[in-house]
């Protein structure tokens, strides 16, 4: 690294302490190196002059070249303001100022040329622009003003002059500094070989751009950069995970499985299904340690595809494990392969923090003796007083629920870490499993099981209540049980918790024949799970509740899912909610209920989510609204730096691209010991200084 770029921001000429505090704080902009990787956000093209009588008040920035006729001071108080009035010959704009009046009065002249920069816009009939930049015309020269740079500021930073302007002016001040190249990041053979500009090129043109041609290989230079170490440092680690740790070797199919799949299968499995479990039995046979993350829409049948990898675990000796993030899941899953096993000689036990005294002791002597084959539960299964005999498979359901290091005690349980096999109904864009889950093999389940109909889902605006009303009676009529969701959201949850309380009284009014349960995240889990029972049960024909829904209760008999105020939630929420109906063989209805004023981007949330049941589908639209950051689990992902120019959703396409040239990286120098890779291993390195190991124990 070259001195002066690693200095203190505070040295730069035009910073001093008072700004650098500033930059400090507001954008952890600390040495001349951080402010050169802080990068513009948009550009404008300064190289063409327009004239006044083009102008409307829709075109963004413009330049004109012209001069000031006269000056007028207009309004009282805080509305004063000083108006210029402009031209070109053409016509006249006013250019406004609200602030600096007295030193503005004094800056500019009158019949003096001036280029003046700014955005129009129209104001009782005439084009004006506020707070415009103007410089004297014989100071600009028009051939290198080109493509101008827009910095992101805060308002904090504003307050201290430091505006995208003065950002502009800073970079120049660096830019000038560079005498020599700067040390290259990549390997020559990198560059050479994917046609990327040079570093210091990049870094020049990316801040100011010769022409829109380099701008855009600056780009494509630095974004590949980026997310070629974002991979390189997944899959770095999950090579080293894979020479670490030996994984048990499944080596055979035997006798409980075969009878399994002879005697007891409830339908054909789908092609998805045994792709997956294909998938599944090379992992486990290969002798290194599976870690696999299977993801397919709720009711896909990923609980009977993560039994049978179970059985092929006892097959060859070993005990496994499924955990759940509640007891009402664990519950759920405990009935539903205690059914699917019904007549087999394979020891199941649930083991959750309610089941005490005499009847956990014995759970814990059959882990020990190795007479329990699989235990399912709650995070109580990771508890120290929880050991097995041979662990060799672990099941873990919706992952994001469960912290990493929670996780990685699972690891202690056997002398080596057991496979790992991780599900999850919130499906994940490809290109960000890559970078959440890179060290993970994904698996997809992406199609029903046969005699699932897809569940139909309506928009409807909140007036229209009796008519869904009258639906939902002939519903109940017909023997159905019906969901009505409230959102809770933190922020408001008094707020919140009110409609919940009231829309409860509301439904007990609306179907006084009908029993009503409701379900909250502030009741008691005795409370909770006492309700729940009552609409499991069917004794309740309605459950109001909240998102607690969300991951857990699974009522065939449940067919319409009402999701009140539908503009407050994320796609994927909406959908997971939508995953709670449609589990029987009845045709099941999800109804988005909201007020007339929607903003944009709910509108197309609504859209999508009545066009489809595909959850790849919404998650992709789901991340293009949101963005990344959104995503559960993502604080664990172990992205070991921020992005500061590539972006997930827009350059998906360049990520799968990057990812391969970093595999090819891996496989030709495992060991990072290839002279040729020096500066690559170095540079990542230096990217992963603050970054913990979570890869490992994912």
């Amino acid at each position: 690294m070259i001195d002066w770029v690693a200095s203190d921001i505070k040295f730069l000429p035009g910073v001093g302490p008072q700004r650098a505090a500033v930059l400090n704080k507001e954008l952890d902009i600390y040495t001349q190196h951080d402010l050169l990787y802080y990068f513009p956000y948009k550009y404008v093209d300064r190289s063409r002059i327009y004239s006044i009588r083009e102008l409307d008040g829709t075109m963004p920035y413009i330049q004109l070249k012209g001069q000031i006729l006269s000056f007028e001071e207009a309004g009282e108080g805080r509305q004063r303001r000083l108006i210029a009035h402009f031209s070109d010959g053409t016509g006249v704009v006013d250019l406004v100022w609200f602030q600096g009046i007295k030193y503005l009065l004094g800056k500019y002249k009158i019949r003096q040329e001036y280029i003046v920069f700014g955005r129009p816009a129209m104001f009782n009939g005439r084009v004006n622009i506020a707070h415009p930049d103007i410089d004297l015309a014989t100071d600009v020269q028009m051939s290198s003003m080109g493509l101008q740079p827009y910095y992101n500021t805060t308002e904090k930073m504003k307050r201290s002059f430091l505006n995208s302007q003065m950002i502009v002016k800073l970079m120049n001040n660096v830019i000038k500094q560079i005498k020599e190249p700067l040390p290259e990041t990549l390997s020559p053979a990198i560059v050479s070989e994917y046609h990327l500009m040079s570093l210091t090129d990049a870094l020049l043109n990316i801040h100011f751009p010769g022409n829109a041609e380099l701008l855009r290989k600056a780009q494509y230079r630095l974004k590949f950069e980026e997310l070629f170490y974002v991979q390189l440092n997944i899959l770095r680690y999950a090579r080293d995970r894979q020479r670490k740790y030996r994984g048990y070797v499944f080596s055979r199919v035997g006798d409980i499985f075969n009878t399994f799949y002879a005697r007891n299968l409830p339908f054909q499995l789908t092609s998805a299904q045994k792709r997956v479990l294909k998938e599944i039995r090379r992992d486990v046979g290969s002798g290194r340690q599976m870690n696999r993350l299977l993801q397919g829409d709720v009711g896909s049948g990923k609980t009977l595809v993560a039994l049978m990898s179970m059985l092929i675990a006892l097959d060859n000796g070993y005990q496994a494990c499924m955990m759940a993030p509640t007891e009402i899941l664990a519950n759920q899953h405990y009935e539903t392969i205690r059914e699917l096993l019904c007549g087999m000689d394979v020891r199941v036990e649930l083991l959750t923090g309610s089941i005490k005294g005499k009847r956990r002791e014995g759970i814990l002597q059959g882990l020990l003796s190795g007479d329990v084959q699989i235990l399912i539960g709650t995070h109580a299964v990771i508890e120290d007083t929880v050991n097995f005999a041979s662990l060799g498979l672990v099941v873990i359901d919706e992952q994001h629920r469960f912290g990493v290091a929670q996780r990685a005690r699972l690891w202690t349980k056997n002398v080596q870490p057991p496979h790992v096999l991780v599900m999850t109904a919130t499906p994940i864009p490809r290109t960000l499993a890559m970078t959440l889950y890179g060290d993970l093999d994904v698996s997809v389940i992406d199609e029903l099981p046969p005699g699932r109909k897809p569940i139909a889902t309506l928009h409807q605006f909140d007036n229209n209540r009796a008519s869904l009303y009258r639906s939902v009676r002939k519903q109940i009529a017909e023997g159905r049980q019906v969901y009505i969701v409230y959102p809770l959201i933190k922020e408001s949850e008094k707020i919140d918790l009110k409609n919940l309380e009231e829309g409860y009284l509301h439904v007990c009014e609306a179907f006084p024949d009908c029993t009503v349960c409701k379900v909250h995240g502030q009741m008691k889990p005795a409370e909770k799970d006492e309700q729940m029972q009552r609409f499991v049960s069917g004794e309740a024909q309605i459950m109001v509740a909240t998102t607690v829904i969300e991951v857990g209760v699974n009522v065939p008999n449940a067919s319409v899912m009402i999701i009140e105020n539908a503009e407050r939630f994320g796609l994927s929420q909406l959908h997971q909610l939508r995953g709670r109906v449609g589990r029987g063989a009845d045709q099941s209805y999800c109804i988005l209920v909201t007020g007339y004023k929607l903003s944009e981007d709910t509108r197309k949330r609504i859209e999508i989510m009545v066009r489809t049941n595909d959850g790849f589908e919404i998650a992709e639209a789901d991340l293009k609204l949101r963005g990344p950051g959104d995503l559960e689990g993502t604080q664990q992902s172990g992205v070991a730096f921020d992005l500061k120019i590539a972006d997930i959703v827009r350059d998906g396409q360049l990520l799968q691209y990057v990812r391969g040239v970093a595999q090819q990286l891996v496989d030709a120098d495992p060991n990072g010991v290839d002279p040729e890779n020096e500066i690559v291993w170095k540079q990542l390195q230096a990217l992963c200084k603050t970054n913990v190991n979570w890869a490992a124990i994912s």
